[in-house]
């Protein structure tokens, strides 16, 4: 028995009140026996997923760098301060606020492919002016355009991927973000700390122009075509992402067609984010799922991981406990990909959110006992735990809130606001960053790392809270079905019984 929603309905009555399209019901049901393959959506989810292996590289470039910019072992000739040190740090996500509104400007202008294409060139200008820097002033120009450059694969993937993905992988697709991001960090903490500076700006800088090479092969987005009055290309875009023959292709075509008609009818300004309910419940979702995100420390960690741990004195080098980090952190990631749409997104960041409560109280315990305590004996015990936490604290953010957030980012929006929607979320996202990772520096000092690291548990145990009483599952719903469901209409109907449900 098949069931639909309304908005499908409305497609079928679409088709059965227009003569031109009189053949194309039946063939609708016929081309359902035509089983294709996911392999090419898989492909251009990988591959597309390079720009942001290249932009984790660049964030966690600081962790191995400022210890030896502030001991006056890089270019400079001198120390950094600590000032110095957190502007360094921090321009990348001050920078990524209006580059979110620049991505997705370009991603509607230029598409969601040429415009991942285009972050070489600001990657490549960023990484030839820090290569080469001699004064501060140039690392902080450096920095910024980086800022600019990683604000376009985090805007625009979800985007690309919620558009070309079935529903069935949808969830796997867009989760793909954090492994990424996560191989790009090993890549930096295995490395930079064993290189001298500009061998590790080189090594870093190559990343996206395989990006760009791997990249370039693949399909835009059917959705961005079929709105740009593209019709021929979106056909021949959903046919070889699915495998399938054109003739097929087409019956999807037809479908993504009215469901753009109805969106883009409506279509004003950026206000009608805030007038239609489902736009609204959608914006304010994932700003909610991005400020908890933020406020896990997770980039306090990942960016300052090396000074973490020279702080924390542990039994575990400072050079090696990064690298450890970064391995369970991509094992996390990898494990996303596969179960996010077998157990859903709600299980998965309650989970997340329980274990990084758990990590964070016992963080912030042990600098507690060190740092106002002094409690020397207690602390060369527990020597093994600042590791242990992190361990446990990177692999719970990898398994929900890194990676689920991203990708519900890229399927509550109508494709009408998406660009717009995001760019907002988004702005939102690099705006907390920027502020926790440029004044932790000062909450330390003042107040301690334990008093961080606690304040952030209480976020995340907020977060387990908002999940489990406010946020809607995704899991296993079409683009239209979450639509529909925002806007309040759960009703479906079953169209060979008329029956609603």
């Amino acid at each position: 028995m098949v069931f639909f929603d309304n908005y499908e309905i409305r497609i079928l009555e679409y088709i059965r009140i227009s003569p031109g399209l009189s053949t194309v019901s039946n063939r609708c049901f016929e081309d359902m026996t035509e089983t294709g393959s996911k392999h090419i959506q898989f492909l251009a989810a990988a591959t597309s997923s390079l720009s942001v292996f290249a932009a984790g590289a660049m964030m966690t470039w600081t962790s191995p760098v400022l210890p030896k910019l502030m001991n006056g072992d890089g270019p400079l000739g001198s120390p950094i301060s600590s000032d110095q040190s957190s502007w360094i740090a921090s321009l990348v996500s001050l920078a990524s606020i209006p580059g979110s509104f620049i991505a997705g400007y370009l991603g509607d202008r230029w598409g969601r492919k040429r415009t991942l294409l285009f972050c070489t060139v600001p990657f490549s200008i960023g990484w030839i002016l820090l290569a080469t820097a001699n004064h501060v002033d140039q690392l902080y120009a450096a920095r910024f355009i980086l800022g600019l450059a990683k604000s376009i694969p985090f805007m625009i993937y979800p985007m690309y991927c919620g558009e070309i993905a079935e529903t069935s992988i949808r969830g796997t697709l867009g989760s793909f973000i954090e492994p990424s991001n996560a191989i790009g960090g090993l890549y930096a903490y295995a490395i930079g700390p064993f290189v001298s500076y500009t061998i590790f700006c080189i090594v870093c800088g190559i990343l996206p122009v395989i990006f760009f090479v791997c990249f370039m092969m693949m399909p835009e987005s059917p959705y961005y075509l079929l709105s740009n009055g593209r019709r021929d290309e979106a056909v021949a875009s959903l046919a070889k992402l699915r495998g399938k023959s054109k003739a097929v292709a087409q019956g999807e075509a037809d479908e993504i067609q009215v469901i753009l008609d109805e969106n883009y009818k409506n279509q004003i300004s950026i206000s009608v984010l805030f007038k239609v309910k489902a736009n609204f419940k959608a914006l304010i979702y994932t700003c909610t799922l991005v400020t908890f995100q933020q406020f896990t420390g997770i980039n306090i960690i990942l960016l300052y991981n090396q000074s973490i741990f020279e702080a924390a004195g542990g039994s575990i080098s400072s050079k090696q406990a990064p690298i450890i980090i970064a391995i369970v952190r991509l094992l996390a990631s990898a494990m996303t990909p596969v179960i996010i749409d077998w157990s859903g997104r709600r299980t998965l960041l309650i989970f997340s959110g329980i274990g990084e409560t758990i990590s964070l109280c016992t963080l912030g315990l042990y600098f507690y006992l060190k740092d106002v305590q002094h409690a020397d004996d207690i602390v060369e015990q527990i020597s093994w735990l600042p590791l242990v936490a992190l361990i446990i604290f990177v692999a719970m953010y990898c398994i929900g809130w890194g990676p689920v957030t991203w990708a519900m980012i890229g399927e509550m929006f109508a494709s009408n606001v998406k660009a717009k929607a995001s760019a907002i979320s988004i702005s939102l996202l690099w705006s907390l960053s920027f502020i926790t990772v440029k004044f932790s520096s000062n909450i330390d000092e003042a107040f301690g790392k334990y008093t961080i690291f606690w304040t952030f548990g209480v976020f995340c145990f907020l977060s387990i809270l908002f999940t489990v009483f406010f946020l809607p599952e995704t899991k296993g719903k079409t683009l239209q079905q979450i639509q529909d469901e925002l806007s309040g209409m759960t009703e479906i109907t079953d169209v060979k019984k008329g029956i609603k449900r």
